[in-house]
């Protein structure tokens, strides 16, 4: 049984693609979804910054405003919803992530996968992953 489904996006249009198969997978199983997220952050905010110049300056801002944005959307849809982010290499903060947050189930585009180099955001969180990985096709 599938009860918690968790999907990483970054915003992007082809990371869109992995959440809109998380969300039919949600509704049909009536499971919660999580998505996450990770950024490195530039580091250049200043403290007097007004808030558009950090949001514009922070990657931080940025991931956060567009998950919760998703996440607003998943859930006018009737979708159980959270949001997690953290700091760090994609891969290994996705794998956490998806850990904590208990999930049955990662859903992950598969962009950088076509690549014949280790290090890849889909083939590493495919190898590590606490859960079983859902790679959907997005380019």
């Amino acid at each position: 049984m599938v009860s918690t489904i968790a999907v990483a996006t970054d915003g992007s249009a082809t990371a869109s693609k992995a959440v809109e198969m998380a969300r039919d997978l949600a509704l049909r199983c009536n499971a919660k979804l999580v998505l996450l997220s990770a950024f490195k952050d530039s580091g250049r905010q200043a403290r007097g910054d007004s808030v558009e110049v950090q949001w514009a300056t922070s990657n931080s801002a940025r991931v956060r405003e567009i998950l919760s944005r998703a996440e607003d959307r998943i859930r006018r849809d009737g979708i159980e919803c959270a949001t997690r982010v953290e700091e760090g290499d994609a891969a290994e903060v996705l794998v956490e992530l998806a850990s904590e947050c208990g999930a049955d189930l990662l859903v992950i585009g598969n962009k950088g996968m076509q690549r014949r180099v280790l290090g890849s955001v889909p083939n590493t969180v495919a190898h590590r992953a606490p859960c079983s990985i859902l790679v959907v096709k997005t380019t």
